[in-house]
């Protein structure tokens, strides 16, 4: 019998060209955790389980557990995925394959592949391996979990006794950016890799001509279902008030080069926060880049000012400020800010609201964490019968309102040249 040592494989010809960095990432240590998500096709899970199994037959200390969200769905998902990768491998005469307890044992050592479903995150902390420690964690599905706290706990229990882990995250996209599993993934992390994939980055022989046929056929029929289920972006669902996002990540130099920058402050105590926001408009991309906010709970004029001096902020800005507590204003101009209450004819929330849609929004979640929640969850409401409502939800809106108040002169004169 072969052993693994004695085993060649050419893994350069069992995953996607797509995928070379990922694995080179992966063999190089260079994070801990891999969030693979994209449409359908994108070879995600079949990349996944070939990781796993090749690396667990090089590594004699390294086990795995794989977590879908419901124990039914195990069998008939990942289990039956790892199978493949073996079978890919070549190497189903050194695995054993049990149903009951749900495992893929490695003969040769007695590594263990182990599954489960994740009823309760608390459960996670009775899994053991008799030999060496779980390298390998897989998340299949992630958007099925109830939240990052979930993710945590589970990773908190498994990731023990070793000194390197190696975490995998799949799934595709829901269709609204509110899902958290979106957000989880457009937040910038140092120590972890992200990466995007759909069926156009897969070898056409290796989905057939059904599969790329029916994905044509829904691209000419239905283009927002085909970006969605194909393509693996979130097109929404209709509901939300601003459709043109651009969420990346903004780089020091780029904001160096900006000359039009604008400031905004909403007012609030508690329960509604303070928010101030700081902004630039680029007329001729017609684009709005967040830039820097200041949003919290019970703070005083004092404190606003004192944080607006510190950034320096106070007076080489103007910052428009909510005209309904003209107090406040003086107080912020008293203590040396440039501040002036911001004009509110009637009819100003639906213009300004109109001109912010029709422009994009550059949001780095890293520097705007509060406004980028506020916009991308922000959606019209809906009646008994589900219908959308018109009008613009007077909630949660704080970080909108201060970036509606910042702008008013950038909406004024774009309506004097048009």
């Amino acid at each position: 019998m072969l052993t693994a040592l004695e085993t060649v494989i050419d893994f350069g010809k069992l995953i996607a060209p797509a995928f070379y960095p990922v694995h080179r990432d992966i063999v190089r240590g260079g994070h801990t955790y891999y969030d693979l998500y994209g449409g359908r096709g994108g070879l995600k899970s079949s990349f996944i389980s070939l990781e796993i199994v090749l690396g667990m037959m090089k590594d004699p200390q390294a086990n795995a557990v794989v977590f879908r969200k419901y124990g039914v769905t195990l069998r008939e998902s990942v289990f039956e995925q790892v199978q493949w990768a073996i079978d890919e491998l070549g190497v189903g005469h050194l695995w054993e394959m049990n149903v009951s307890p749900m495992q893929c044992v490695y003969r040769p050592t007695g590594q263990k592949v182990i599954f489960r479903g994740l009823d309760k995150a608390k459960k996670t902390k009775s899994i053991k391996t008799a030999q060496g420690y779980f390298k390998y964690l897989w998340f299949e599905e992630l958007d099925e979990f109830q939240g990052p706290e979930e993710i945590r706990t589970v990773q908190q229990s498994v990731l023990r006794g070793g000194e390197r882990f190696v975490v995998f995250k799949s799934f595709n996209p829901p269709i609204t950016a509110v899902s958290w599993a979106n957000q989880y993934v457009a937040e910038p992390r140092n120590d972890s890799y992200r990466h995007k994939s759909s069926y156009l980055d897969a070898p056409p022989e290796w989905l057939g001509q059904q599969f790329l046929d029916d994905a044509e056929h829904l691209k000419g029929t239905n283009e927002r279902a085909y970006r969605h289920e194909y393509l693996g972006e979130a097109v929404g669902t209709g509901s939300e008030v601003f459709e043109f996002l651009e969420i990346r990540t903004i780089e020091d130099k780029e904001i160096d080069q900006f000359d039009r920058i604008y400031q905004g402050v909403d007012f609030g105590w508690y329960p509604d926060p303070m928010a101030f926001i700081r902004c630039h408009f680029n007329p001729r991309q017609e684009k709005i880049y967040l830039l820097d906010e200041f949003v919290g709970n019970k703070i005083s004029n004092e404190q606003l000012a004192r944080e607006l001096e510190d950034r320096k902020y106070h007076h080489r800005f103007e910052t428009i400020c909510d005209s309904a507590e003209p107090k406040s204003i003086a107080d912020l101009r008293n203590m040396g800010v440039w501040a002036r209450a911001a004009n509110k004819p009637p009819g100003s929330v639906e213009y300004s609201m109109k001109w912010l849609q029709r422009r994009t929004i550059v949001i780095d979640p890293k520097r705007t964490p509060c406004a980028y929640k506020e916009i991308i969850q922000y959606e019209y409401e809906r009646d008994k019968e589900g219908n959308l409502l018109s009008g613009y939800p007077d909630k949660n809106n704080h970080c909108i309102d201060a970036l509606r108040y910042s702008l008013q002169r950038a909406m004024n004169s774009w309506e004097a040249r048009a």
